[in-house]
Formats: C-alpha cells, structure tokens, sequence
C-alpha cells in the first residue's frame, strides 16, 4: 500500500486539491475554480457536476507531478463547504443546482415551520435553529416549489458525499455534516425519524450515516478513468469543510480554537459535549466524540477579495495589506460592517449589507482596507463574545484560510479580540484535515495525537497588543450599535 494521502476541499469559489506524504508535506497541489449562481433575490446557487470536472482535473494535475503516481496514493479524503442539497436520482444523476451555504430562499418556510412545529423542538434535537442557509429548509423548499424535482429525488446530498459518490459509486452522510439536517439528533448522532415526519419530510432521503474517518468505498474503474486514480483506492466520506480545516490546523481537543479565515470568516471551538446556542452553529467534529461550537460569517477573505475586484485597481492582497498597515488603529473613525451576502452567526440576518461609515475627504485607499480588515475581525470578536454566553472558554486560537499568511490581519484579530492566534507552517488546512481522515481511516496514523503531531507545526505567533485591545473594545461597541441603528434600514433596501 502506498503511504501518500490525498486531500480534495470543495470551497465556495474553487476547489484544491493536494497530495501529502505521511509528515504533512504537501508533494503537489492544484487549485480549479467554478461558478457561482446568483439567480434570484437571495437565490445563491452552484452545479455539483461542475464541483466534479474541477476536481478530476484537478487530481489529475496533481498525479502527472514528479514523485507522486496513483498507486502511492493510501487513501483520499474529502470536505466541502456546509449546507448543500443536492438531489439526486435513483440512477445517481443530478436533479438541479445546489442552493448553497448564502442562500436563503427558503425565508418564508422557516418562519412557517418554527410556527406550527415550534422552534424550541426543533432546536432540542438539533441543537441548531432552523434558518434558511440550513440543508432542512432548501429540502422543503425543493418539496413546495419543485415538487417534479422531489418527486425523482433519491437523496439529498452534502458537497462531499456528492464527490465521494462520484469517486466510489456509494452515498454516504458524514456525521459532521449532519448538523445541516435538523432532524439528526445531535446528542445521539442519529436521525429522529419522528421530526423528520413532523416536518413533511423522511429520514429515507438522506443516506446512512459514517464516521468522517471512517472507508465508504473504493475508486471505481470509471473514477479511475476519469481521474487517473488507482481503481480499488479507499475513499473515506471526509467532513465539513471548517471542521477538517479545524483539524489541519491542530484543533481537535477541549478547549483548543480554530480561527477561520478563507472565503468565509469564524470560529470553532472544540469540546466534548454538545454544547448549543441558538445565536451559533454546534457541529460534530470530524474527530470522533468532539463538537464544534462555531459561529460563521460571510464577512471573510471574501470581502477582501470583493474590494481587490471592484476598487484595488490590480494591485496585489499584500500591496493593499501595506496600505491598511500605514493606519493607525481603529482607521480614523471608518467602520465597515462585512455582510456582503447578508449575514450568519450570530445576528441571522438575510437582509443585513455591507457599509462603510465614517467615510470623509482625509480617507484614503488604506483607510477603506484597515476598516475592511477591523469589520471582519469585529465579526469575529462578535462570534465569540456570543459563544462566552455559554460558559465556555477560549485560550490561544489557531488561524486557517488565506488571511492567516497576513501578519496585519492576523494581528488585527489578535488585538480586537485580546487572544494569542497561532499559524501553523501550512496554509492547506482543509485538505490537510481530509487527507488526516483518510490516514485515520487507512491506518497511515494509528491515532489523531500521532496525526497532528507528525502533520502540523506552528510557524508564527502573534500575541496580542493590550493599548491596541482597548481601543478596539471600544470601537466594538460603536460596531454593535451601527448594526442595530441599520438593521431597519437594511429590511427596507
């Protein structure tokens, strides 16, 4: 058996892909991008088939690399980005585009079925509230508004038991994707058929539960020929993107935090309990008998990435990073409130927009980039101030995503939020985490202690600045209350 792993992350706006040796060396890595679908007024949507093409080239790419072929290759994991529905039919085909993570079509559902059913049952079993950017309402949705669509449907399916069907020809549901579908019980990690009734829909559409580690298949000799992967290599069903993330940055024991900073922003903390909160997101963990009390912003990376397209006039993330770095804390005043496609965790709003305040004739280029930078690390401070509400505590946090190679912004969110933030030496933290399950899974590691301690080393420290920590726990409350003097606003534009 070959003792190389390999990593597949299905992200929002592309999908990576990496090969790994057993020390968490990456030997070849490919990045393949794709579409998002804005079709209607907070309709947010991507083609899975399309998840599919990106990820078979990718793979491919990576196997034509020096020193790396199909048959070194001992195991392949894969997470993807939360709250997919994808249905498909009893042949395995694709009934339509996935509504995605930012959409929240299914508005009106949500509130309907709170009413009749109650949300306070709904959240006891699912220890999440049931909002329209969850798989259970786009469910609904496909129920009311596509019922010919619904009809044929066999499955609904998450963005990485998708892909693990295309590779192995099995369906699977991951436990720590389950949180997505409110009628898996959170406490014992199975589904309440009896909810799963109430709500008009049957445990029957989602597949049988897996461990994250745990094998659901071999690549079959079409994947094999479509991908140049050895036919008979084990596939294991691989997680929740931030969740794998949380791993492949070291995150899997009580207390440890991983601070999220890709596309998207957030936090998860790690504990051994599900531990709820009706204003964040609880999640099993990819490690077996760990939650994620996690909050999830849109308000990340992609924000940054926003302003680079629209304004940054070609310049590079690390020209516009210098520019902010030449504002004094607190950017003069400029505020940014980063919910550019609504927002999560943990105000729920749909309606809410993004908004520079403060804007005046002395601002320049570098003002606009500090206040962006300060918005999302508010956002995060915000995420973890609701989580202290539950008596849980939080030392040192691990960074992961793209954000986390800017020394600036990474000592932003250590001085807003007054906590040390670690970076591990690689920025491939998802694709790491899969390829960790599939070393679980395979017996590459005989446990995750041995995983995270042969994979992941910390390259950079940044410790708080305390002035720095006061002036911003000042400018949070000038934050908090710019949302709620808008949040009326917002409702009206």
């Amino acid at each position: 058996m070959g003792r190389l792993l390999l990593g597949i992350d299905i992200g929002t706006s592309s999908c990576k892909v990496a090969v790994f040796d057993g020390d968490g060396h990456v030997l070849a890595q490919a990045n393949k991008t794709y579409e998002v679908y804005y079709p209607d007024q907070g309709w947010v949507e991507q083609d899975p088939r399309e998840w599919w093409e990106a990820i078979a080239e990718g793979i491919r790419s990576v196997l034509s690399e020096e020193g790396v072929s199909a048959g070194d290759i001992a195991g392949i994991g894969v997470d993807g980005q939360s709250w997919s529905a994808i249905p498909v039919d009893r042949f395995g085909r694709v009934l339509s585009n996935t509504p995605i993570w930012m959409d929240t079509r299914a508005r009106e559902i949500c509130e309907r079925v709170k009413q009749e059913i109650g949300e306070d049952e709904i959240f006891n079993v699912a220890g999440n509230d049931f909002l329209p950017s969850y798989s259970t309402p786009k469910m609904l949705w496909f129920k009311e508004k596509k019922p010919e669509i619904f009809e044929n449907t066999v499955y609904f399916l998450q963005s990485n038991a998708f892909i693990v069907y295309c590779l192995t020809g099995e369906y699977s549901q991951d436990l720590s994707q389950g949180y997505g579908i409110h009628f898996f019980d959170m406490k014992s990690l199975k589904y309440d058929t009896a909810l799963a009734d109430r709500l008009g829909l049957s445990a029957d559409l989602v597949p049988k539960l897996f461990r994250s580690d745990e094998i659901v298949g071999e690549i079959t000799c079409s994947a094999a020929e479509k991908t140049g992967l050895k036919a008979g290599t084990p596939v294991v069903a691989g997680g929740l993107d931030a969740a794998s993330g949380t791993l492949g940055a070291g995150v899997f024991k009580v207390g440890d935090t991983q601070e999220q900073g890709g596309q998207a922003g957030g936090m998860s903390i790690c504990t051994d309990r599900a531990l709820s909160h009706k204003k964040l997101i609880l999640s099993p963990h990819v490690v077996p008998g760990m939650y994620l009390l996690q909050g999830g912003s849109v308000g990340g990376g992609g924000a940054l990435r926003w302003f680079r397209s629209e304004l940054g006039e070609n310049m590079s993330f690390d020209e516009l990073t210098a520019l902010a770095e030449k504002v004094s804390p607190g950017a003069d005043g400029l505020f940014f409130l980063p919910y550019m496609a609504g927002e999560r965790s943990p105000i729920w709003d749909p309606d809410a927009k993004g908004v520079f305040c403060g804007l005046s004739f002395d601002k320049t280029k570098g003002h606009l980039v500090r206040a962006l930078l300060e918005g999302v690390a508010f956002s995060l401070e915000h995420n973890l101030r609701t989580a202290y509400e539950t008596g849980i505590t939080v030392g040192a946090m691990n960074a992961m995503g793209g954000s986390a190679n800017s020394v600036l912004w990474t000592g932003i969110k250590a001085d807003v939020t007054g906590k040390t933030i670690r970076v591990p030496e690689s920025d491939t933290a998802s694709t790491l985490g899969a390829a960790i399950l599939a070393g679980i899974g395979t017996g590459v590691y005989s446990s995750y202690e041995e995983a995270v301690e042969r994979t992941i080393e910390i390259k950079r420290v940044q410790e708080p600045d305390m002035e720095n920590h006061r002036i911003y726990q000042e400018k949070m409350e000038l934050y908090l209350e710019l949302y709620e003097d808008l949040k009326e606003t917002f409702k009206k534009l």
